[in-house]
């Protein structure tokens, strides 16, 4: 009997921060805001780990225009909250200057439970992510597109990065969030499984020994969802323009349409060792797309413009069938505008040439990222 196709539906889950309007550093949100937002959008909305941050998720979507319309008006609800509060949303993955000892966690026994098992590596846990789940309903198909999508894991990365600060200063890196996130267990790209039963296998091997409940504990940087019959991609900076953050979207989905057309004429894409991957993994953390990524098969650094270039080409007649081909191309404006990780960093050094103090600097960095959330709206 062939094989049923994936629905290949979308799900996009966000993480915002909550700053004051005039100080613009974070703050624990308000019980009543949570209230209001939860009143407005029901589950699609949820407090996070700690009290300075939102969650939103939306529905499940046939289309990455479905998901723009609905990510577009969680976006739109949780600002407008906000602002009725005297805050703001913001949507990048480190806040450039707060002080992750200064903030409180949501007492709630699933957090309160995660601060006691990861006891310090918690409590630096101030940075947020985008995740986007994909609809692949066969199970040992979900496994198999695992480990081929661990390849373009970095490519992703590198394109998202929001997160260039750490307590006020400029790390260097585009996605210091990464370098954050790696300190818990179970992070970082997944192993390889020959099939579904070996992945629960090992699953329950870890849930048995009473390490962790369930497979919602592995954080990997692309996992099947515990919940969804998903495959989860989680390597992403959360993107503060959602014209961004839907050609990630739109790439991700295509990426796995792609692959499984492969798989269906009996190909695949290589595996590569995964020491290779994480190569190009750390450059997309270090560099985002200013420094190039490796070309296995070539043996050498291929700048990133001719990177995303090839990976649209892939993409092209896979996005063609899903409706979302502007969307992939509109990567390349991710390259002309730069990521967030970019823009961030040149805001700061404007503003210090302009003769701003370093304060007033990073204020102005975060006052960008508030106007950036919804101006694509």
């Amino acid at each position: 009997m062939a094989q049923v196709p994936p629905s290949f539906t979308l799900g996009v889950e966000e993480e915002y921060l909550i700053v004051d309007a005039e100080t613009l550093d974070l703050v624990p949100v308000p019980e009543a805001l949570m209230d209001d937002c939860i009143n407005k959008l029901g589950d699609k909305v949820s407090p996070e780990f700690l009290r300075c941050q939102i969650e939103v998720g939306t529905g499940v979507c046939a289309t990455v225009a479905d998901a723009r319309e609905d990510l577009g008006q969680l976006r739109q609800t949780v600002k407008q909250v906000c602002n009725t509060h005297g805050l703001a949303p913001i949507a990048a993955s480190t806040h450039p200057f707060a002080a992750w000892q200064e903030q409180k966690f949501t007492e709630k026994d699933r957090y309160q439970a995660l601060e006691k098992d990861l006891a310090g590596v918690a409590r630096r846990m101030l940075i947020c992510g985008m995740h986007v789940h994909v609809g692949i309903d066969d199970d040992d198909l979900r496994i198999d597109l695992l480990n081929q999508f661990s390849y373009f894991l970095p490519h992703l990365l590198a394109l998202s990065t929001s997160s260039p600060f750490w307590e006020g200063r400029l790390t260097g890196l585009h996605s210091y969030r990464l370098t954050v996130f790696d300190n818990l267990p179970r992070t970082g790209l997944p192993p390889v499984f020959s099939s579904y039963s070996e992945y629960e296998r090992s699953v329950q091997t870890i849930t048995d020994a009473k390490i962790i409940e369930d497979s919602s504990k592995l954080w990997w940087d692309v996992r099947p969802s515990a919940r969804f019959p998903t495959l989860e991609s989680r390597i992403c900076d959360v993107m503060p323009k959602i014209n961004h953050a839907m050609a990630i979207t739109a790439l991700t989905q295509s990426i796995f349409r792609m692959l499984y057309e492969l798989r269906r004429k009996n190909q695949r894409w290589r595996l590569y060792e995964r020491f290779l991957v994480e190569e190009n993994r750390w450059r997309a953390q270090r560099y985002g797309p200013t420094d190039g990524l490796i070309d296995f098969g070539l043996g050498k650094i291929v700048p990133f413009d001719e990177i995303l270039e090839e990976l649209i080409e892939l993409a092209t007649p896979h996005a063609q069938e899903l409706g979302c081909l502007a969307d992939v191309q509109s990567a390349r404006d991710i390259l002309t505008e730069g990521t967030s990780s970019q823009r961030q960093a040149d805001v700061f050094r404007n503003a210090i040439e302009q003769g701003a103090d370093k304060d007033t600097a990073l204020q102005e960095v975060v006052r960008t990222l508030v106007a950036e959330f919804d101006q694509d709206l």
